[in-house]
């Protein structure tokens, strides 16, 4: 019987486990969102959370989003020649960057440096105690290492996907007009004629939402590490993979409501 038994006790101990974590984030998200709007603030933290996730990142958003603008044009200006369709090049790279490219990308990279970063900074501060000594002095981590965070990804990461667009779609212009011959004026009438509202405001929308799941993942992990070096590497291991998981997650769930037909 035990032997029988065993599976289905494997399986109860791991969904309690799923779903004690999931309701640890459930509370950690509002009690997050709930110190938002409410005294102390400190200014010096935000400010150096808007260098660390904006600034700071520009150079690899940048570098990501003119190799995948130009790779872009390559492979449909090499797929459309199958149709003798090359001529929809810009107005792919376009919808292509800013629609889901862009901010999947922008999301990643943020996830990849700024997550992790976050986790492991807060996750030593655990380890080595000094949230506790921001206890002691009546500060609370939440207000003091959480919320500044999250509101400086909230406005940072769209500013990035932006960027990103932008850059992307120069990259899509210098591939399309140096090496494969299209007229530079026409390309970004063609780029300006397709685009829509309803696609840049979807491709900020998603960067809102990415740069709050990448700083909630990395607070969250961060605060809930265990002791230990091995306990910080758990903590920034796992914070990039959740923060991963749920971009493209909620990519899936953003682009059905933005373009839902």
């Amino acid at each position: 019987m035990s032997s029988v038994l065993a599976p289905l006790a494997l399986i109860g101990a791991l969904t309690m486990n799923v779903l004690a974590k999931l309701g640890r984030f459930v509370l950690f998200l509002l009690r997050s969102f709930s110190h938002i709007f409410r005294p102390p603030y400190y200014p010096k933290e935000f400010a150096i959370s808007l260098l660390t996730i904006g600034w700071l990142s520009l150079p690899v958003v940048g570098l990501t989003a003119i190799f995948t603008g130009g790779a872009l044009a390559l492979q449909i200006y090499s797929g459309g020649a199958r149709f003798n369709a090359e001529a929809v090049v810009p107005q792919i790279v376009a919808i292509g960057m800013v629609r889901e490219l862009g901010p999947v990308l922008v999301g990643l990279m943020i996830a990849a440096r700024v997550t992790s970063s976050i986790a492991a900074e807060i996750a030593t501060m655990k380890v080595t105690e000094q949230i506790d000594a921001l206890v002691t002095l009546s500060t609370n981590p939440m207000k003091y290492l959480v919320v500044p965070r999250l509101l400086a990804a909230l406005i940072t990461v769209p500013l990035l996907v932006g960027i990103g667009d932008i850059i992307g779609i120069a990259g899509g212009y210098a591939v399309g007009v140096q090496n494969l011959g299209f007229n530079p004026a026409a390309y970004l009438k063609n780029t300006a004629d397709f685009l829509e509202l309803r696609d840049i405001v979807s491709s900020l929308v998603k960067g809102g939402v990415f740069g709050v799941i990448a700083a909630l993942m990395g607070c969250f992990y961060g605060m809930h590490s265990d002791r230990g070096a091995q306990g910080v590497g758990r903590a920034t291991k796992g914070s990039v993979e959740a923060a991963a998981i749920l971009i493209l997650a909620a990519n899936f769930v953003l682009t059905g409501l933005f373009f839902s037909v």
